[in-house]
């Protein structure tokens, strides 16, 4: 039975993809938004190869095994007990021969898996720099929002060794931290080519970025149109429903 396969504080919940379910501990970290935005931005063709930095309890590489025809698809996870929930989660769906959670640090990243290795790669990274607002930092959620563990550079360097030439990269991210996303990309060899910017609603501000790299591109970038979140108060946008397969 499912509840064989849980810990103490964990529960099951369902992706409304291909009837894959994902385990979680709301103590920790649970995936949200950004990681399903993040999934539906990303493009995965036939047979191709994906690595997901810093995949926690497995979220990007489930939804993107249920959403492409991608070949095969690997989540790197520093935390153990995270990368063990996206093991058991994985073998929950029976995905084993497609999916596979390694347990090590980004920072040696291309040390595990050796140069260009992936056709595509993608992140949810930490969003907030250093310490700012921190008040744990043995907390696995302050693990997820900060950068305690690994860097944007990091992230990138080692993304750029590992992506095959002409491979894809793909991130969610903060706005404001664009430039600085911008100007590394390209010092790291990984020329931003598409980037979607989402606002809670029409009048306010963006709150996430998506972006596209490609190793090896030449300058040239498109701006996609704003992706809205919510038509109104607790109420989302036709789009936002279609992502998360409703």
């Amino acid at each position: 039975m499912m509840e064989n396969n849980l810990r103490e504080g964990e529960r099951i919940d369902e992706l409304q993809r291909n009837g894959y379910v994902i385990i979680q501990d709301p103590k920790r970290f649970c995936f949200g938004m950004d990681a399903v935005l993040l999934s539906g931005f990303t493009h995965v063709k036939t047979g191709e190869c994906l690595l997901d930095l810093g995949t926690g309890t497995g979220i990007i590489p489930i939804l993107l095994k249920a959403k492409t025809e991608g070949k095969h698809f690997t989540g790197l996870e520093i935390q153990p007990e995270s990368a063990d929930m996206a093991r058991r989660s994985v073998a929950l769906n029976h995905l084993e021969s497609a999916v596979d959670i390694v347990t090590g640090d980004i920072k040696d990243a291309s040390s595990y898996f050796g140069a260009s290795s992936f056709d595509v790669i993608t992140t949810n990274p930490p969003y907030m720099i250093g310490k700012h607002g921190l008040q744990n930092e043995q907390d696995a959620k302050a693990a997820a929002r900060h950068e305690l563990l690994c860097t944007l550079d990091d992230i990138l360097r080692e993304s750029a060794r590992l992506l095959v030439p002409k491979g894809r990269f793909y991130m969610v991210h903060r706005p404001f931290r664009l430039a600085e996303i911008m100007c590394k990309m390209t010092a790291y060899g990984i020329e931003p080519k598409r980037m979607r910017l989402v606002y809670p609603y029409a009048d306010r501000e963006p709150n996430m970025m998506l972006i596209e790299g490609l190793r090896g591109g030449r300058p040239r970038i498109t701006v996609e149109k704003p992706l809205i979140v919510y038509r109104e108060e607790g109420k989302y946008t036709d789009e936002i429903l279609q992502v998360y397969g409703f």
